[in-house]
C-alpha cells in the first residue's frame, strides 16, 4: 500500500482534519500528569472530569485516545556542557534507552451518523474525489460541543488539550503508516500471516466484546511494586499497558457515543435472545450476565450513557520472533485485570491496524465493539506520563528509567510557588550533603551566587573546582573573620540603609528584648554623631571608646532620653567584645576584608569550631549578616543562595533562630533564596518563629527515614499521597547503576525522583569517609581538584 497513492486527508484547518471518507476529526495531543504523582482520589477526580466533558458530547461522537510509546534514546542536547561536571554528566546520560510517551485525543464526526459499519471496510479504496464535508451548521455545532468538552478538561488543571497544528498531524499521519521507521520511506506490506512495514513487524491484540472483561473495572489499583503493610500505593487500572511495558506499542480506546432510548431497547431484546438460548452453553450465561448488569446500571443511573467502545494494543519491533515475547507480557498484565483479549488474523488484524488511525475509526463494525457505560470505559484510560522536564532548573533523575528530567525550583515567574526557599530532611548517612552539593553545584554553573553557612565542612571539595570563583573563611580559635561591619570607605558610603543594618546589628548584639521605634532611633542617632565626628579607624572598639568619651553629655547633646538610651548598658555589655574583654578577638580588626567576598560567587563560611558556643555563634552570624548585606545583597537584580548547612546544630540557642528568621524576612527583597538542612523537622523548635520559616519553605526535600514521615507530614501539611510516596522511597546503593531516591514537593506538586550520577560527580560531592580523604590528599598533592578527582577515578 502505498501512503501517497492514496492520502486519508483532503484538508486540514488549524487542528480540523478532513478526511477522503467525509469524516471530521479535531485533533489535540492530551498533556497528562508525571507517572506516581497521582493517588487515589486523583485517578477518580480526572475519571470524573473525563466523564462531565464527554457525557454531553452529541450522539455520533467518535473519541479516539491514542497513547503511544516508543523505545528511544535520551538526547542529553538540554544538559549544560561546559564545566568538567556538566561535562562528565552530558556523556553519562547520552544515548541512555528510554520509553517515550506521546498521548492524542481525536474527536471525529463521521459522515454516516449511524454509526454501523459493515464487517471490512477498505479505508483505502479508491475515492474518486473524495467526500468533502463543508463547515456547514451541523460541522459547527460538533465543533462547539468539542470545545466545550476541551475546556472543561482543561479547567480541571491536571489534564490540557492542546490543538494539533497542520505539520505535526501529517507527521503523525506519515510516521504511523511509515511503520515508526526513521531514516527512510516505505510501504505497508499487509500480508495473511503478518504486517511489516520497512524494519518493523506488527501484531495486535483487542478487548471488543463484552465477554473479554472480567467483574471488576475501576478508576485505579494497587501498585504492587510501592505498596508495603503500612501503606497502599495506587496506579491507573490499565496503567500496566502504559509506560510498565517497556515495549513499542500502541494503546487505542475508542469510544462511539451512542444514542441510550436506542441501545437499551437494543439491549432487552438482546437479553430476551440470550434468555431462550442460555441453558444452550455457559458463554450465553456469561453474556447475559454482564449485559443485565450493564442495563442496570443504566436504569439507576440517570447519568450514563450508553457507548459502544473498542481497545486494543498494536505492537511492532524488528525481530518478527519477539512479537510472540510481547503479546504474552501484554496478555499477562490483561490477565491480572481479569480481562481476557482478542487475537485478530489475517483480514481482521488488517482491519484493526489501518483502522486505528484517527480519521478512520469509524469503520469498526458491531462485531469489533463492545456495549458498556461511558464510565466504564473511561476507566480504561491511560492518565500518565513520562516525567517532565522544565525549560531550565536542576538536573534529577526519574523513577521510571533514572533519565534526566530538569525541575525548575526557583520558578522566576512565580508558576508554583510564591517563595523558593527551600529545606533538606534526611537523617545521618542519607545523603543530604550529597544531595545539597547536586543542588547547589548546578544553582553556581547557572551563575546564582551562594552563600554556605556551614558547621561541617562538606563543601570545600566542590569549592575547589573553580578556583577563582570562592572563598572560604574559615573560623579558627582566638581570631576574626576579618569582617568589620563599621568600615566605610567614605562618607558616601553611609547611606539611610546602611545606617538601619548597624543600628539593628547594635541592638541585637545588644540583645534588646523589645525593640521599641524610639530605641531604634536614638542608637541611629548615636551613630550618626560617631560617623561625623570621627573621619576614620571606624570600628565597634573605637565607637566603644567615642560613646565612653561622650557617656556625661551624650544624652544631652543628642537630646535623647535614658529610657531609649542606655549608656552604661552599652559601655556595659559591649565591653565583652573590645580591650582585653572575653570576645575582643572577634572585632579586633583595623581594615574591613569583606572586599574579598565581593567578587566571589561561592562564599563558604566554615564555623565548625563554634557550633557549640552560642554567644560567638550568634555573633558570627551576625557579623556575616552584616557582610551579605555591604556586598551579595547591594544588587537586587543578581540571584543568590543562603544555605544554612547542619541547621539543628544552629539551632540549639534561641537567638541563633532569631537570627536566621532575619535572613527569611530580608531574602525578600531580595532575588534569593534560603536554604536549610536538617537532620528530622522535630530539629526545628514548635514555636512561632519555626511556623514562619516553614510557611516561607515551599520546596522540601526529603530522603529515606527509616523511623517515618508521621511528623514531616503533620508540620508540613502534606496530603496521604504525599505520605504514601514517602513511604515508597527505595534506595539502590549496589549494582552498576546507583541511586538514591528523595521526595520532592514544588509548592502543590509532588513527586518521587532519584539521584544516579557519573563517578566524576560522586566524587566530588563525597564529604566524609576514605575516599573523601585521597581525594583531598591527591588535590594536596596537585593543588588541582579536577586533575585529583580523574586520578582519583583511575585509581578505583
Amino acid at each position: 500500500m502505498n501512503l501517497s497513492a492514496y492520502h486519508p486527508i483532503m484538508d486540514i484547518q488549524g487542528h480540523i482534519v478532513f478526511a477522503n471518507n467525509g469524516n471530521v476529526v479535531l485533533c489535540y495531543k492530551t498533556e497528562l500528569p508525571e507517572i506516581y504523582s497521582l493517588s487515589e482520589s486523583d485517578f477518580e477526580d480526572l475519571h470524573g472530569a473525563w466523564f462531565q466533558a464527554f457525557k454531553s458530547l452529541p450522539i455520533s461522537t467518535i473519541i479516539h485516545k491514542q497513547d503511544v510509546y516508543q523505545k528511544a534514546s535520551y538526547d542529553a542536547k538540554n544538559i549544560p556542557n561546559s564545566s568538567f561536571l556538566e561535562k562528565a554528566t552530558h556523556d553519562y546520560f547520552m544515548s541512555r534507552e528510554f520509553i517515550k510517551h506521546d498521548a492524542y485525543l481525536f474527536f471525529v464526526l463521521p459522515l454516516n451518523r449511524a454509526l454501523n459499519a459493515s464487517k471490512f471496510t477498505n479505508p483505502f479504496r479508491k475515492v474518486e474525489k473524495g467526500i468533502y464535508k463543508k463547515l456547514d451548521h451541523h460541522v459547527n455545532d460538533f465543533i462547539n460541543s468539542v470545545n466545550d468538552a476541551v475546556s472543561f478538561i482543561n479547567n480541571s488543571r491536571k489534564v490540557t488539550l492542546r490543538p494539533l497544528n497542520e505539520h505535526e498531524i501529517i507527521a503523525n499521519t506519515n510516521t504511523y503508516f511509515n511503520g515508526f521507521n526513521q531514516g527512510f520511506d516505505t510501504d505497508i506490506q499487509l500480508n495473511k500471516s503478518s504486517i511489516d512495514i520497512g524494519e518493523h513487524h506488527f501484531d495486535v491484540l483487542a478487548i471488543n466484546s463484552e465477554v473479554c472483561f472480567g467483574d471488576v473495572v475501576q478508576t485505579s489499583k494497587t501498585n504492587d511494586k510501592f505498596t508495603s503493610d503500612d501503606f497502599v500505593f495506587h496506579q491507573g487500572f490499565m496503567d500496566g499497558l502504559g509506560l510498565g511495558l517497556h515495549e513499542n506499542h500502541i494503546v487505542n480506546q475508542i469510544i462511539y457515543l451512542d444514542d441510550k432510548h436506542k441501545w437499551r431497547k437494543l439491549l432487552d431484546k438482546k437479553i430476551e435472545e440470550l434468555n431462550k438460548s442460555s441453558n444452550f452453553g455457559t458463554q450465553n450465561k456469561v453474556i447475559l450476565r454482564k449485559i443485565e448488569a450493564i442495563v442496570a446500571k443504566i436504569n439507576q443511573d440517570d447519568s450514563s450513557r450508553i457507548i459502544r467502545g473498542h481497545l486494543n494494543i498494536i505492537f511492532w519491533c524488528p525481530e518478527p520472533g519477539q512479537l510472540n515475547n510481547i503479546a504474552s507480557k501484554i496478555k499477562t498484565e490483561l490477565k491480572e485485570l481479569d480481562m481476557v483479549p482478542y487475537y485478530p488474523k489475517g483480514e481482521e488484524r488488517k482491519h484493526y491496524f489501518l483502522n486505528s488511525y484517527c480519521c478512520f475509526t469509524s469503520n469498526f463494525s458491531n462485531e469489533d465493539l463492545y456495549v458498556t457505560d461511558l464510565k466504564h470505559a473511561i476507566c480504561l484510560y491511560i492518565n500518565n506520563t513520562n516525567y517532565k522536564s522544565d525549560e531550565t532548573g536542576i538536573i534529577f533523575n526519574d523513577r521510571q528509567h533514572n533519565i534526566p528530567v530538569l525541575k525548575d525550583v526557583w520558578d522566576e515567574r512565580k508558576k508554583r510557588i510564591k517563595a523558593r526557599n527551600f529545606a533538606i530532611f534526611a537523617p545521618t548517612g542519607e545523603g543530604k550533603s550529597f544531595l545539597a552539593n547536586n543542588i547547589l553545584r548546578q544553582y553556581f554553573e547557572q551563575q546564582v551566587r551562594l552563600v554556605i553557612i556551614d558547621l561541617g565542612g562538606s563543601y570545600s571539595k566542590f569549592a575547589k573546582l573553580y578556583p577563582n570563583d570562592h572563598v572560604i573563611l574559615r573560623y579558627e580559635q582566638g581570631k576574626n573573620l576579618g569582617i568589620n561591619p563599621f568600615f566605610i570607605s567614605d562618607v558616601d558610603d553611609l547611606t539611610p540603609e546602611r545606617l538601619e543594618d548597624l543600628a539593628v546589628f547594635l541592638l541585637e548584639l545588644l540583645a534588646e528584648q523589645q525593640v521599641t521605634k524610639a530605641r531604634e532611633v536614638a542608637i541611629k542617632k548615636v551613630l550618626g554623631y560617631y560617623y561625623a565626628a570621627n573621619l576614620g579607624n571606624h570600628s565597634l572598639e573605637n565607637l566603644y571608646e567615642f560613646v565612653d568619651g561622650k557617656k556625661d553629655t551624650l544624652i544631652q547633646e543628642l537630646n535623647i532620653g535614658e529610657v531609649d538610651f542606655s549608656v552604661y548598658n552599652f559601655l556595659h555589655i559591649l565591653s565583652e567584645y573590645v580591650g582585653d574583654g572575653l570576645y575582643h578577638f572577634l572585632f579586633s580588626v583595623g581594615e574591613d576584608q569583606t572586599y574579598k567576598i565581593e567578587d566571589k560567587r561561592l562564599i563558604v563560611f566554615e564555623l565548625d569550631e563554634v557550633k557549640d558556643n552560642k554567644e560567638l555563634l550568634s555573633v558570627m552570624l551576625k557579623l556575616i549578616k552584616s557582610a551579605i548585606q555591604r556586598t551579595i545583597w547591594r544588587n537586587r537584580s543578581e540571584r543568590g543562595i543562603i544555605l544554612f548547612d547542619e541547621f539543628a546544630k544552629q539551632l540549639k540557642f534561641g537567638n541563633v533562630l532569631e537570627s536566621v528568621e532575619f535572613y527569611y524576612q530580608a531574602i525578600r527583597k531580595q532575588n534569593g533564596a534560603i536554604g536549610i538542612i536538617l537532620q528530622s523537622i522535630n530539629q526545628l523548635p514548635n514555636n512561632t518563629t519555626s511556623a514562619s520559616i516553614l510557611e516561607n519553605t515551599q520546596v522540601i526535600y526529603s530522603l529515606r527515614n527509616e523511623k517515618g514521615y508521621e511528623e514531616l507530614q503533620k508540620r508540613l501539611s502534606l496530603s496521604s499521597h504525599d505520605l504514601n510516596q514517602l513511604k515508597s522511597i527505595r534506595n539502590n546503593l549496589s549494582g552498576e547503576r546507583k541511586y538514591t531516591e528523595m521526595f520532592i514537593k514544588i509548592g502543590k506538586e509532588s513527586n518521587i525522583f532519584r539521584l544516579e550520577v557519573p563517578k566524576e560527580v560522586y566524587a566530588a560531592y563525597l564529604t566524609d569517609g576514605k575516599e573523601s580523604a585521597d581525594i583531598m590528599q591527591l588535590f594536596e598533592e596537585h593543588k588541582d581538584m579536577e586533575k585529583a578527582i580523574n586520578i582519583f577515578i583511575k585509581q578505583s
